[in-house]
């Protein structure tokens, strides 16, 4: 290929592609780029190499949501959870400049550094919920208005219990309290639905106990309702790690 065969396909590239998203070879290969060409591009200053087989155009300032979309197609269940949702929904406190976003999976997953060098993140495949089906997995994972179509983000009833499940570990009890209180509009048969195939016992007795404190829905009717998964009948207690004493009724 002659060098102004080359520079007829950057320029497709470079009016097709979208900007402030990486992109592969897989990409690539549908404007005819081999990994050799892609390479020379690269060597040329014409695309940056990310990672192995992970591209991007020089100067391009990245955006999260775009980044985001790009994991989104490579592992399964990718979604922004726990706090984060709330926030890009409306519950917030304290957010920092710096917040660290909080991202969730359906499989073990290191994000790559490409990533993580530009937008703090931690990542979470923990196994929270046994879905009955795919429906109520699909239907708890949505869009906010404001954020590019197809970005997956938990919804608020989802996010909660995400957030709850981290208490102790990842997530500071009075963070994680003032988010609960900030809660408006609960969804009681989605809730109802979640905690019946939540697997942590911490997450749905925390949950049941700050909705009876707050008023959030009316928990007696939630229980007598649904088959929620709340455990033996004993306490269950807990040192979280900056030594408070976490102890839990079986029904809040």
């Amino acid at each position: 290929m002659n060098e102004k065969s080359r520079h007829h396909i950057i320029k497709r590239l470079q009016a097709t592609l979208p900007r402030g998203t990486p992109f592969e070879l897989a990409t690539l290969a549908q404007f005819e780029v081999s990994p050799q060409l892609a390479a020379h591009y690269a060597e040329a200053g014409w695309l940056v190499r990310l990672a192995q087989g992970v591209y991007a155009f020089p100067n391009d300032d990245f955006d999260i949501y775009g980044a985001l979309k790009f994991l989104q197609q490579r592992v399964p269940g990718l979604h922004i959870g726990g706090k984060s949702a709330l926030a890009l929904q409306g519950v917030r406190h304290n957010l920092s400049n710096r917040e660290t976003w909080v991202l969730w999976g359906d499989k073990r997953f290191a994000l790559p550094t490409w990533f993580t060098s530009r937008f703090p993140a931690r990542y979470s495949h923990a196994r929270l919920f046994d879905w009955p089906d795919t429906a109520l997995a699909n239907k708890t994972l949505t869009t906010p208005p404001g954020l590019p179509d197809h970005l997956r983000v938990a919804s608020p009833e989802r996010a909660v219990l995400e957030l709850l499940y981290e208490v102790g570990v990842k997530q500071s009890l009075e963070e994680a309290r003032n988010l609960f209180d900030g809660l408006r509009s609960p969804r009681k048969t989605v809730f109802g639905q979640l905690l019946s195939c939540c697997t942590s016992v911490k997450a749905v007795r925390l949950f049941l106990t700050w909705a009876r404190e707050t008023n959030l829905l009316d928990v007696d009717d939630l229980l007598d309702q649904y088959p929620i998964r709340t455990g033996s009948a004993s306490r269950w207690m807990s040192r979280l790690d900056d030594g408070t004493l976490l102890s839990l009724r079986p029904h809040g």
